[in-house]
């Protein structure tokens, strides 16, 4: 099977491509991963969160996905941060790596297969080594392995700039050894302590290349239907991914590079280097993690994500309108718009007969969010489908009256339609699999008892005009973080955000 209307932008060609994978219906996704030697910052999430929701729709397509992130659990930064923190590279590297799973896990990245450590694949990348030297393409080098770049006639491709361009102002490392400045580690001789491997050049450790290009070729094979990252691992690590990699197996290594945009704190890339890092684990304690994944998701991959707090502040403002339609709907229907199964793949939606101009709509918006998404998994502009979805639910309830006795049922079958393909859709995104924490919490019969009471006084109030003591009370509630909504036959509470 192929996607006829799937266009995926190639960093390589700089061009949307109609998307074609190397084995029919299925696709091989290989996406770079933490250097795990510090607690994940927010920037960190972006990829994961991104490619996951790739995974999700290319399956919601009928495709069978195979997506691996990889950790380098070997690296000159654990080996310094280890020491300052008084305990071994390989507890380290186990402590950061189990915060980054769990952060992937609150934040839903449910898609990930494979996530294959460096350590754990040091013979193939010793075997990929001694190919590449006995081509022609690397050399020993008193203990060293460099990867000659003049030896590779394309090399520069994915960057469309010649080597002489890419050296200038690049985090390339300097050495005496090398042949020519642009050559790049395979395999570096280990210094007294360091952690080290056996290898025909003496005691060392793998350069940070040509682990990802081992690796995945063990999973996934010679030639990866989408290789993803952030923009700044484009040079030196995927364009030195690409040129080993092909000269080794002398196949193209990669059809699709999807390049996303980076995480920026004012005009800096948010990176642990430059201090400006947003640790995860600490942000979840005050955002629930659907509020992360939907600011994650509403920016284009391949634009930079702006990070502030007013935005996320915005961004769970705007899912409260969701969080509010979902309560509306089970006083409506009397079921959880949790609970509903949607569709899991694609299929042709019609509004049926007759074509109500309500089901007409939702069949329009329908459309649209799955063209955007073949538009190069264009996720900001499905979520903008997403609010007028929200829109059109509540404007055909309101018209309808359906939340008074006389609601007529076939008005209620079509809201559940309606709200069938909200779920259909959000499932794409990964969001809206459960209430958020904050509403879990309302379970509380304690807590929800205390707050009806209060109610019950300042609706008292309220009917005594005593507007004063009514006001005071929903101001006090809402310092408390519980919001309320006062409508015709009652008043409506929820914890956290706004009614």
């Amino acid at each position: 099977m192929e996607a006829p209307d799937l266009r995926v932008y190639n960093t390589l060609t700089k061009e949307k491509e109609p998307f074609r994978t190397v084995d029919p219906g299925k696709v091989r996704m290989y996406v770079c991963g933490p250097t795990v030697y510090k607690p994940s910052h927010l920037g960190h999430m972006v990829g994961p969160v991104i490619f996951d929701t790739v995974k999700r729709y290319l399956t919601y397509l009928g495709y069978q996905v195979t997506f691996v992130i990889n950790i380098t659990d070997i690296d000159d930064k654990l080996i310094a941060e280890a020491p300052r923190q008084k305990i071994t590279v390989t507890e380290l590297a186990e402590r950061v790596t189990k915060d980054y799973v769990e952060n992937l896990r609150m934040l839903n990245v449910t898609g990930v297969d494979h996530m294959p450590r460096a350590t754990h694949h040091i013979p193939e990348i010793r075997t990929m080594i001694e190919g590449l030297i006995a081509k022609g393409f690397a050399y020993a080098a008193s203990g060293d392995v460099y990867f000659d770049v003049t030896k590779d006639d394309d090399y520069g491709k994915l960057c469309h700039r010649d080597p002489a361009q890419l050296e200038a102002g690049s985090r390339i490392e300097v050495s005496d050894k090398k042949r020519n400045p642009g050559d790049f580690a395979l395999w570096k001789a280990a210094k007294p302590g360091e952690p080290a491997w056996d290898s025909p050049w003496g005691q060392g450790r793998p350069g940070w290349h040509i682990e990802c290009s081992a690796m995945s070729v063990k999973l996934l094979g010679q030639t990866l239907d989408i290789h993803g990252g952030g923009l700044d691992l484009q040079f030196p690590h995927h364009e030195n991914e690409l040129a080993q990699s092909e000269s080794y197996h002398g196949t193209t290594f990669v059809r699709y590079w999807m390049h996303n945009g980076l995480m920026k704190t004012g005009a800096e890339k948010m990176s642990k280097s430059k201090g400006n890092e947003i640790v995860v684990s600490e942000l979840l304690k005050r955002y629930d993690p659907e509020t992360l994944r939907f600011f994650l998701l509403a920016t284009h991959y391949r634009r930079p994500i702006d990070y502030s707090e007013d935005r996320l502040d915005e961004v769970r403002r705007g899912l409260e309108g969701f969080y509010r339609f979902f309560e509306r709907f089970e006083r409506i229907t009397k079921a959880r718009f949790y609970d509903l199964q949607a569709p899991s793949a694609r299929s042709s939606f019609e509004p049926g007969q007759p074509a109500t101009e309500f089901l007409v709509e939702i069949v329009r918006l329908w459309e649209q969010f799955l063209e955007h998404m073949d538009d190069d998994f264009n996720t900001g502009g499905a979520i903008g489908v997403l609010y007028e979805l929200l829109t059109a639910l509540n404007r055909f309830a309101d018209s309808r009256q359906l939340e008074s006795a006389a609601a007529d049922p076939a008005d209620i079958r079509a809201l559940q339609r309606g709200a069938l393909v909200l779920k259909e859709l959000s499932q794409i995104l990964g969001i809206f699999h459960q209430p958020p924490a904050t509403r879990e919490t309302v379970s509380n019969e304690l807590v929800s008892g205390l707050v009806q009471l209060i109610l019950e006084v300042r609706n008292d109030a309220r009917k005594n005009r005593n507007f004063a003591l009514a006001d005071l009370i929903r101001k006090r509630l809402g310092e408390l973080g519980v919001s309320l909504e006062d409508r015709k036959e009652d008043t409506i509470w929820r914890l956290g955000g706004t009614c």
